[in-house]
């Protein structure tokens, strides 16, 4: 991934504090990105990745810190800072002005230079114009401007789009895929990118890797589409909590998993030595204090001499109580907590001995199909499909926007009505985590909406925190309150604790963190998983490791 590294300037950011609406979102992060270098800010929502992009780029001030970036920084809006009347030739004509300019800008300094014989007054000035001038030209590959604007349009699938269409007709998507497709035809020193990837099809964002890729300048991209990342960064940003502050990682994403998954492995060494130091301690101490009990009378063979040495014996066995009582504080105090338990389906259920209702069991022979889709069609949403779902199904259901995917699970949940056949086994535990997550009481907490939805009994048993999706501060926290993100966690645990027998996940990875991410899809691998899970996805790194069945809808 070479960028010319003399391209551009650095974007920093040095000790940048922000408070929004009571809470500190960011607390002293700093971050020095080089041209020629890629960062890549991770994290849940929530964390700050937008506030320190909106930091970085002058749309926002910080409480705290300062921050260096280059006069021409290009930063992609969430919304584009145009009226709904515009056109996309406006859009385009904007995003040309500055190679326009600097072409007709050359081309009147050319002309004056030729009309400036070579030792006349003001001829220096001009030729030092004229080759900053071109310098910039160069960098900004401003010949090239207009045909990369169509590669732009056509990469990002937008080319067949009428120029006198405006932004108000278009799409939420198709906005978003303009505005990026500006910023990129602009070719700015430095790019900071807020989901670049949002609202694109599988080529597109590679097209947007390949864009990335060759930017000479720095660039900084929040994002949690994994692919994306590990095309792309050369070092990572995780502003996760942890316990000294955000994580700066030189390398790609891959390889900061790898990195991950070899601590915790070491964290799981040590907590799993120290506790098993601690239960040989406190036997050793138990053992040793029950000798040195003082009402305790001489054995037979201590007899002879037992008033000689007894005193010398138990201040030796008094001292060892000691020491081991010593040690065991001294390890207690310093041990490290245990490691957070990864995400799992059904594990709790397993585990806890009294299984629900609806979980696997033996004696299913597997012969009849837990669903099934015959001929099932919704009008003008799912064109007629046929399906079955049998015991142990792992399905996975492509196909392009529009094709009816979230439909197909909402159906076979039983949320929406079909024409045609569905079979559902009797019985039939079902949980659909759906693509936008919604509770019917927002007012309640964190902590009853998790009981209301378990039961008391289970709740208690299986704790929420003990799921580690959500912190324990938050449990008292209104669910309305939450962030996107952190709904999607207490509707990943209602499903991990008490795990049904036909689990349906609609775009399960959207609103994670890229950890996250990687946790759920381990744990849809396990085989303590639920009985039978179908799900759908844009995420390509999902995608390219499913193990299991596709079923493409068209």
């Amino acid at each position: 991934m070479s960028r010319d590294a003399d391209a551009g300037a650095a974007v920093i950011g040095s000790d940048l504090v922000r408070s929004l609406a009571g809470r500190r979102v960011l607390d002293g992060v700093s971050v020095t990105v080089a041209p020629g270098r890629c960062v890549g800010v991770i994290g849940e929502n929530g964390v700050g990745k937008s506030t320190l992009l909106r930091l970085l780029a002058g749309a926002d001030t910080p409480d705290a810190g300062t921050v260096t970036r280059p006069d021409d920084l290009g930063f992609l809006h969430q919304e584009m800072p145009f009226d709904p009347a515009a056109t996309l030739a406006d859009v385009l004509d904007d995003a040309l002005r500055e190679a326009r300019e600097d072409l007709a800008e050359l081309e009147r300094l050319g002309a004056e230079l030729a009309r400036t014989p070579e030792h006349a007054p003001g001829h220096g000035e001009l030729l030092t114009a004229y080759g900053e001038r071109l310098e910039q030209a160069q960098d900004r590959e401003s010949w090239d401007a207009d045909r990369r604007a169509k590669l732009m349009l056509d990469g990002l699938g937008l080319g067949a789009l009428d120029p006198a269409r405006t932004l108000g007709s278009l799409s939420g998507g198709q906005r978003g895929r303009l505005a990026l497709a500006a910023l990129l035809v602009r070719r700015p020193a430095a790019l900071l990118l807020d989901e670049p990837t949002n609202h694109l099809d599988d080529a597109a964002a590679e097209f947007v890797e390949q864009q990335v890729r060759s930017q000479p300048g720095a660039v900084v991209v929040a994002s949690h589409d994994r692919a994306f990342l590990d095309a792309v960064c050369t070092d990572l940003l995780d502003l996760d909590p942890a316990a000294d502050g955000p994580v700066r990682f030189g390398g790609g994403y891959s390889a900061y998993v790898d990195r991950k998954r070899a601590e915790r492995a070491r964290w799981e060494r040590r907590f799993a030595d120290e506790q098993a130091e601690l239960t040989e301690l406190r036997r050793a101490a138990g053992v040793t204090a029950h000798r040195v009990a003082p009402d305790r009378g001489p054995r037979d063979n201590e007899k002879m001499g037992y008033g000689h040495r007894a005193g010398r014996v138990q201040s030796q066995i008094s001292r060892r109580v000691r020491n081991a009582a010593r040690r065991v504080a001294e390890l207690e105090r310093t041990a490290v907590a245990e490691p957070p338990r990864p995400l799992r389906f059904g594990g709790t259920a397993l585990v806890s001995g009294t299984e629900e209702p609806g979980l696997l069991d033996a004696a299913d022979d597997g012969t009849r199909p837990l669903a099934a889709l015959r001929g099932a069609y919704v009008p003008g949403r799912l064109a007629p499909v046929g399906l079955e779902v049998p015991v142990g199904e792992r399905l996975l259901v492509t196909g392009g926007n529009g094709t009816g995917k979230s439909t197909l699970l909402a159906v076979l949940a039983g949320h929406l009505a079909a024409e045609g056949e569905v079979f559902r086994r009797p019985g039939l535990t079902v949980g659909l985590l759906a693509q936008d997550t919604r509770f019917a009481r927002p007012g309640r907490t964190v902590r009853a909406t998790y009981e209301a939805a378990v039961g008391a009994e289970r709740a208690e048993r299986v704790p929420l925190r003990s799921l580690g999706l959500l912190h324990a501060a938050d449990e008292d926290q209104p669910v309305g309150r939450l962030s996107v993100g952190q709904q999607r966690r207490l509707a990943l645990a209602l499903l991990t604790a008490r795990p049904p027998r036909l689990l349906l996940l609609d775009e399960p990875t959207n609103h994670l963190s890229p950890s996250l991410c990687d946790e759920l899809e381990e744990a849809l691998a396990e085989p303590t998983a639920p009985g039978a899970i179908v799900l759908t996805t844009h995420d390509r790194l999902l995608r390219r490791r499913w193990g299991g069945r596709e079923v493409e809808l068209r």
